[in-house]
């Protein structure tokens, strides 16, 4: 994983940059492996203290574009070698992560810190706090930990003068999946096509008798788009299981007899019958992404009416990624003109390319 460089202004007008930050021991590194490298939770048991400051590309899907960088906690970024001012003018989301088995105040003086001077510099940063490691707390317990936290951060910036900041609170573990959805929910916000893409759902689900359907990156099992319906755990869980199925399964009998071929394809598709007359279906929508629906069993009945929906639904989606795609083509194009506009050391132009 390459260090990062501050001076990379081009990656972060195509890219969204994510921060991970928080205190030592805190998670940042095993959140980031679990979600994005498919590491089992109990192997993160071994992993070292991260002691430098790691970027990494998260380019997985037709939307799915983005920066992660890993923060250690024992590095103090304020220090005057650091720009932090560089760091948070090209950041769409700053993920701050407590751990929730710890003592928290020092956690709360660090986020208060943060919090404060990345607003100055940038005040669109999403502001997302990952109450982390709850996996060992009760359920009473979870809801008073995120309710002290949630009151004294917030109390933290009235004093300061600075309500208008708005912080978004999660509970998460890496041993279930909520990790996923809070992962899902950050992301979310950073796509600019998301309320199209919520509107395509709409559309698609009330002409074919769907319950409910998601948009996945089926790498990372983060959802991208969900219909405007709420979303229920158990439901999100059984799409992430879904999924692991298809792609195992996949993996073992989709591949030619030579081992060439891709085991997840335009051909992706598998039905899930449930024991309580509900069916789920997956439909794959791009090389990446994947269409997960719940439906009752009476209206999978109309099942060439759901597949005539979902061609009209695939359709669309690659329209908004073309539309998408010129738009990160004339970003690229505007970013390689400035860079050539710009002098050279001696003060001469540069000479166009």
């Amino acid at each position: 994983m390459p260090v990062l460089d501050f001076n990379d202004p081009f990656s972060t007008e195509v890219k969204p940059r994510i921060l991970l930050m928080g205190l030592r021991r805190s998670g940042k590194s095993s959140i980031q492996k679990v979600v994005f490298h498919k590491m089992s939770p109990n192997e993160t048991l071994f992993l070292e203290s991260t002691n430098k400051i790691c970027r990494e590309d998260v380019s997985n899907s037709s939307f799915v574009n983005f920066q992660i960088w890993d923060f250690p906690g024992q590095i103090d970024f304020f220090d005057p070698t650091f720009d932090y001012e560089m760091i948070f003018r090209g950041t769409g989301a700053l993920i701050f992560v407590i751990d929730s088995q710890d003592d928290y105040m020092e956690a709360l003086a660090r986020l208060h810190l943060t919090v404060t001077r990345a607003y100055k510099v940038n005040p669109d940063i999403n502001f997302e706090i990952f109450i982390h490691k709850v996996d060992g707390l009760s359920d009473d317990h979870k809801i008073e930990t995120q309710r002290d936290i949630h009151q004294r951060a917030n109390d933290d910036l009235a004093d300061a003068g600075l309500e208008k900041i708005h912080l978004s609170f999660y509970l998460t573990s890496i041993y279930d999946h909520s990790i996923f959805e809070a992962f899902s929910k950050v992301v979310q916000k950073l796509i600019p096509q998301l309320p199209t893409l919520e509107n395509l759902l709409n559309i698609f689900i009330s002409n074919s008798g769907i319950e409910k359907a998601f948009l996945f990156d089926v790498v990372s099992k983060i959802y991208i788009a969900t219909d405007s319906t709420p979303v229920d755990m158990q439901t999100y869980e059984l799409c992430c299981d879904m999924i692991d199925v298809v792609i195992d399964i996949s993996c073992i009998y989709g591949l030619k007899d030579d081992g060439t071929g891709t085991p997840y394809d335009k051909e992706s598709m598998a039905i899930i019958k449930l024991n309580n007359t509900t069916v789920l279906y997956l439909k794959e929508v791009t090389k990446f992404l994947a269409l997960v629906c719940f439906v009752r069993e009476e209206s999978f009945e109309r099942k060439g009416l759901i597949d005539y929906n979902f061609h009209c639904f695939r359709k669309a989606i690659q329209e908004v990624f073309e539309v998408r795609m010129k738009v990160v083509r004339s970003r690229k194009h505007q970013s390689h003109v400035r860079k050539n506009k710009r002098p050279t050391p001696n003060g001469t132009p540069r000479m166009p390319l």
